[in-house]
């Protein structure tokens, strides 16, 4: 993201908490993946 980026959001009405909350929530399941992916995690087969 670039300042430009958070420009847009706020001109669509987000505040800067709502940004910082998106922001967050990405950061998050970005971390949560790569410790998925280097555990080697594996999905369960629904069946």
């Amino acid at each position: 993201m670039t300042r430009d980026d958070v420009r847009a959001l706020a001109a669509v009405g987000l505040a800067d908490a709502d940004v910082l909350a998106l922001a967050e929530v990405t950061a998050y399941y970005a971390y949560a993946n790569r410790i998925v992916d280097g555990l080697g995690v594996e999905l369960e087969d629904p069946d």
